[in-house]
């Protein structure tokens, strides 16, 4: 079998025996690495330390790891136009979060017989909303219901890597508003420090005027 040492050093083709010798001098296990290689691969290793770190691997690997969701939006083919207009901010913001959404027109009684009003209300909503998505699945009769589904321009990783982004600078704009804020307060206290004190120096001033004034007159009825 071929073997490869604890710092990724080749050491060449062993036998079993001697592997298992240079393992246990060191201390550490050996592990088969590439079972189906010709010769199979072994390597010495610090057995429980590598599935450690196999496992912080695997979590930050399902950390980073973005999922497509399908979001639902259900609409009535003659809905009102305020009403229209907070779904399509819904779907807008499921699309920019890099979401898919599923639209579904629900007909009831005599509008089963008017599938031209679903069909126009999803041209629209797919116009409306065609910078942000594109139409995934076209617009198809199910049952009572009549379906399309959106699907998002950008990919999920980079909605969120947009999202965390933004979320950053949000904080650091807090922390140069606090900044501003705190250089304004030392600049207003230091303004109303000044005036107090020329208030105190015109006040000191008018004291000694006033004085030397009562002086001068004692000085001339004497």
């Amino acid at each position: 079998m071929r073997l490869v040492g604890p710092n990724g050093e080749q050491v060449g083709i062993v036998s079993i025996q001697d592997a298992l010798r240079l393992a246990q001098e060191q201390d550490l296990d050996l592990v088969e690495v590439a079972a189906t290689a010709r010769p199979p691969v072994v390597k010495v290793m610090d057995y429980g330390k590598y599935k450690y770190e196999s496992a912080l691997k695997a979590r930050e690997a399902r950390k980073n790891q973005a999922h497509t969701v399908i979001k639902e939006m259900k609409l009535r083919p003659k809905i009102d136009p305020h009403d229209y207009e907070t779904k399509k901010g819904h779907v807008v913001r499921f699309l920019k979060a890099g979401d898919k959404v599923k639209i579904t027109i629900m007909f009831r009684g005599r509008e089963q017989s008017r599938p031209e009003l679903g069909r126009r209300l999803l041209s629209k909503l797919a116009e409306d909303v065609a910078e942000l998505g594109f139409v995934e699945f076209a617009p198809k009769q199910d049952g009572r219901n009549m379906i399309m589904v959106l699907g998002p321009h950008k990919k999920k990783t980079e909605a969120m890597a947009e999202a965390r982004a933004a979320k950053e600078q949000r904080k650091a704009g807090g922390a140069v508003d606090q900044t501003e804020t705190a250089a304004a307060e030392a600049e207003t206290a230091e303004s109303i420090e000044s005036v107090e004190s020329v208030e105190s120096v015109e006040q000191t001033e008018a004291v000694v005027g006033a004085a030397s004034g009562a002086d001068q007159a004692g000085e001339e009825q004497s």
